[in-house]
């Protein structure tokens, strides 16, 4: 048996989740792993604060030097979240020599090339499963099962509160604002919930995933993103005719050393993994030379499944004493050997409103033709008002800079756009 002590910062949902997860877990670890795992000192803002677990008072300190400083401890959980002070604080340990278990996206996203040197210098592990899709083990398959894999893309679900957001206005046909407030009073979504319905979470998350799949450093800076705040009705209802189900994705693809990452909404057709994937769950499909096609599904957020992939790797890193270090081909930048493509390539959902009149259809298909662009559907909704006809066309794939330059092209006194969404999985 090995007595292992632990320090722990932050005590928020995630904090005493994982704090009382070990405390029901202890006797099954020692028995399994012989490893009998002890937290030392607990950070937190405000010692005197209540907490929903019963916490001992003596375990919480307000100075973070008591855990830094502290050569009992050799393993810190970092559950503050937030960019800062949570990167300082890790840098700090990992600089120390001690382990540091994260499942700070943000921190990760944004600053790897700073907790990689640091865990280099001290020869500490840094381990972040718990960062990307909560309870799902993605980080752990890229790094170790997947390994001799050439992943050319992963594309995911990896926030659960748009995703649940788009499964109740898709099921109940409710608009955007109204099923935001219903996720709000459930807790789903945050006061402000800018990072969720926006796309930074995902975009933080794909930047982690799509660094690991691709085995180079894809900044955060470098993906696009655009959020589901713009959603219509409408489109889903459209969408859903036509065998297509809405989905908040985070998407990254590599094709010889280009490789371009996005979060944007997206119609996928209904027989595709991801679009069976409902609620607050989310899924990672993956595409490798050697594994194939492969999806990994489960809950991605709260504070037990996370709790339980920290906890996780808190066991992984104890058992195996070579740090782990991501092997990328570049560190914070991209180079010249390695870049990342403005150029996006998938199938493309337009909704026209257009006059009542022939040659209208005609119109709209030589504009896209004369773009290189190919109509995989054409259909004319019934017409919901005097002021236009509605007419729905999907593409099949095709450069995205093509399709915004056939939109242009058509002449707005003959049809108007009134949404464009793209398509992927096809």
């Amino acid at each position: 048996m090995k007595t292992v002590w632990i320090g722990m910062m932050g005590a928020g949902n995630v904090g005493q989740g994982v704090w009382a997860l070990l405390e029901s877990t202890r006797a099954e670890i020692l028995h399994r792993h012989s490893l009998d795992i002890r937290v030392k000192k607990i950070l937190v803002r405000d010692a005197s604060k209540k907490r929903e677990k019963d916490i001992p008072p003596d375990l919480l300190t307000q100075n973070a030097d008591e855990i830094l400083k502290d050569k009992d401890i050799s393993l810190v959980v970092e559950c503050m979240g937030g960019e800062q002070p949570a990167t300082t604080l890790m840098v700090r340990a990992l600089e120390s020599g001690k382990i540091v278990v994260t499942a700070n996206k943000m921190a990760v996203a944004l600053n790897w090339h700073l907790l990689d040197a640091a865990a280099r210098r001290g020869n500490a592990g840094l381990h972040f499963e718990a960062s990307v899709c909560g309870a799902i083990p993605i980080i752990r398959t890229l790094n170790d099962s997947l390994q001799v894999n050439r992943i050319d893309l992963v594309m995911g679900i990896v926030n659960g509160t748009t995703n649940y957001i788009l499964s109740k206005m898709s099921d109940e046909m409710r608009p955007f604002d109204e099923v935001l407030l219903e996720a709000q009073a459930l807790g789903l979504a945050e006061p402000d919930p800018a990072s969720d319905v926006e796309g930074f979470d995902a975009a933080y998350k794909l930047s982690v995933l799509a660094s690991l799949a691709f085995h180079a450093r894809i900044p955060y800076k470098h993906i696009f993103r655009e959020g589901i705040s713009r959603v219509q009705v409408t489109d889903i209802a459209a969408g859903k005719d036509l065998g297509y189900r809405l989905k908040l994705l985070a998407v990254g693809k590599r094709q010889g050393n280009t490789m371009d990452a996005r979060v944007h909404p997206a119609f996928v057709p209904e027989k595709h993994p991801l679009a069976s994937v409902q609620g607050a769950y989310n899924a990672v499909f993956l595409h490798g030379d050697a594994c194939g096609d492969m999806m990994l599904y489960g809950r991605g957020a709260g504070a037990t499944p996370t709790a339980g992939a920290i906890l996780s790797d808190v066991i992984y890193a104890l058992k195996h004493h070579e740090p782990l270090y991501p092997s990328f081909q570049n560190t914070a930048e991209l180079h010249a050997d390695l870049s990342v493509t403005d150029n996006w390539q998938c199938g493309y959902y337009i909704r026209f409103s257009a006059a009542n009149r022939p040659g209208v259809l005609g119109h709209i298909a030589t504009k896209l033709g004369e773009h290189g662009v190919s109509i995989s559907t054409l259909f004319q909704r019934k017409a919901e008002s005097e002021h236009g006809v509605p007419i729905i066309v999907i593409t099949h794939k095709a450069n995205e800079k093509d399709v915004h330059a056939a939109i242009s092209a058509v002449d707005t006194n003959i049809a108007q756009v009134e949404s464009s969404i793209r398509v992927e999985g096809i």
